[in-house]
C-alpha cells in the first residue's frame, strides 16, 4: 500500500494538514497528529551516523512524549551462503549479533532520559523487510529512519532500505539525512 504524508512541523510540535495529507492508512490520527504518536521505532546501522540518528529520533520522540524502540538487523547474508560454504557460517552471523547486543544496550543506556522509554532489539535478517514486520508486530505509531543519501548506480544496484521502508510500512515514516543536519 503506498502512502503520501508530509508532515509540517511547527515549533510547538503540531501537525498541519496539507493538501495531500488524505491517506485511509492515516485514520487513526485524525486530529493532531503528534499527539497520537506514542511509540517510535528507530532503525540504527551502528555506523559514523549513529549519533546524529539517535539524538535526532530521540529528540522528536521525547518531544511527543513517545517510547522509543531502536532496532538493527544483523544482515543474513541471504543469497551469500552459497558463495560462503564454510560451516562455522552461522556462526558468524551469531557472533555478530552478540556483539550488536552490547552496542544496543549501551545505546539504550545512553537514552534513558527518554520520558516515554526506551528499549532496544536487535535480529537476524534482511533489513527493510525485519524493520517492517517488526514495526507491525509492536503497533509503533511511527518510524523515524536516517537515510544515507545513496544515488546513482550504487542505489539502482542495492536499493535504499529507507525507501524500502517508506513503501512498504502501514504506520508514518519520517526519513533525514544525517549527513545534512547542523553539527
Amino acid at each position: 500500500m503506498f502512502m503520501l504524508m508530509r508532515i509540517t512541523l511547527t515549533t510547538d510540535i503540531t501537525a498541519k494538514r496539507d493538501s495531500w495529507l488524505f491517506s485511509p492508512c492515516l485514520s487513526k490520527y485524525r486530529g493532531n497528529i503528534m499527539d497520537k504518536i506514542k511509540k517510535v521505532v528507530v532503525p540504527v546501522d551502528f555506523t559514523s551516523t549513529i549519533d546524529k540518528v539517535a539524538n535526532y529520533a530521540a529528540s522528536m520522540a521525547d518531544m511527543m512524549g513517545a517510547q522509543v524502540i531502536f532496532f538493527h538487523v544483523v544482515n543474513d547474508f541471504r543469497g551469500y551462503d552459497m558463495l560462503l560454504v564454510h560451516p562455522s557460517f552461522s556462526v558468524i552471523k551469531q557472533e555478530l549479533k552478540d556483539k550488536t547486543e552490547k552496542k544496543m544496550a549501551d545505546l539504550v543506556q545512553e537514552y534513558q532520559h527518554i520520558k516515554g522509554g526506551v528499549s532496544g532489539k536487535v535480529v537476524i535478517g534482511k533489513a527493510a523487510e525485519e524493520i517492517v514486520t517488526f514495526a507491525n508486530q509492536e503497533k509503533a505509531d511511527m518510524i523515524i529512519i536516517g537515510t544515507r543519501g545513496i544515488k546513482g548506480l550504487e542505489e539502482f544496484l542495492m536499493g535504499s532500505t529507507a525507501k524500502q521502508v517508506v513503501n512498504t510500512a502501514s504506520c508514518p515514516v519520517l526519513t533525514f539525512n544525517p549527513f545534512k543536519l547542523n553539527k
